[in-house]
């Protein structure tokens, strides 16, 4: 059976320098996935704080032994994010796609695609392919099933699946942050960064709904696709995305590297992700082709 790699994929939240240098460090040193996403893909915004670390955790990353990938920002909206955009495809690197006007800057050399590229069929696949894709994360509402036709469609290109944390849902030209906190979006003071895993958002009857990250809407649950790896290979699915939040992330690597080497089963996986401190219930509806916000079943 083919070995089902893991990816830490990129941090979606705004976190201060030091907790940047020291979160990547300890995934250096302990944790047990092979590739790891780095970079801004949410805001433009943030980029003046963050890309002057990426250097020094880049470094320590590949230093631990981590294939790196460089993440681009999902809604360029300005000429100064495009043209960031642009100096990183031409980076020797492997870099990830978010947005589409992103490839022809890195068309003809291999890219990843990020789950914010609209691919939903085996024609906009077999299109990105071409153009150089060695690796689709297709967008999270995409059920196991209709992931595994489009890979079975396209032999040769590894398939990875959004397997935990809050989902990615949506990118707005406003910035919640900014309005909850009566400032202008340019005037914003990142007060994003009070949320280190996103702002919960209830309805008016305190039921759990969205969270908040600025400029991004994302699940308020936390997405844990537990499959046993056999199924996941039956599928063409090679790869599995946890994507990084304030928990132990070195933990919940460690559980999905038990559970795809078949040393633990899906329910144990799933005690074990449900005793860490997570920003909300675990679901998996999308992956069963269902409503996202349906809890974990168990095995």
């Amino acid at each position: 059976m083919p070995q089902i790699s893991l990816t830490l994929g990129p941090l979606f939240f705004h976190w201060p320098a030091d907790r940047l240098r020291s979160f990547y460090a300890r995934i250096a040193d302990e944790a047990p996935v092979e590739r790891v996403h780095v970079g801004e893909v949410v805001c433009g915004k943030r980029m003046p704080f963050s890309d002057p670390v990426w250097p020094e955790i880049i470094e320590r990353l590949e230093r631990g032994g981590k294939e790196v990938v460089l993440s681009t920002l999902a809604a360029p909206a300005t000429v100064r994010e495009r043209r960031a955009v642009e100096e990183l495809c031409a980076d020797g690197r492997l870099v990830e796609i978010n947005d589409v006007t992103a490839l022809p800057a890195r068309s003809g050399r291999p890219f990843v695609t990020g789950p914010f590229l609209n691919v939903y069929n085996e024609a906009t696949a077999r299109f990105l392919i071409r153009h150089g894709a060695a690796t689709i994360c297709p967008p999270v509402e995409l059920s196991l099933k209709t992931v595994g036709a489009i890979a079975v469609a396209c032999p040769g290109t590894g398939f990875e699946i959004f397997a935990f944390g809050r989902l990615p849902l949506a990118l707005s030209g406003r910035c919640y942050h900014a309005r909850l906190n009566g400032l202008h979006k340019d005037s914003c003071q990142f007060t994003c960064e009070q949320d280190p895993d996103g702002l919960a958002v209830d309805t008016l009857d305190d039921q759990s709904f969205l969270a908040i990250n600025g400029v991004q809407t994302l699940s308020a649950q936390v997405n844990a696709v537990l499959v046993d790896p056999a199924e996941l290979a039956a599928l063409g699915i090679s790869r599995l995305r946890l994507s990084p939040h304030g928990c132990d992330m070195v933990e919940v690597a460690r559980t999905y590297r038990a559970l795809v080497e078949g040393r633990q089963d899906p329910e144990g996986a799933r005690f074990l992700l449900s005793c860490l401190d997570l920003p909300g219930a675990l679901v998996d509806g999308y992956a069963r082709g269902e409503a996202g916000s349906r809890p974990v079943l168990p095995a």
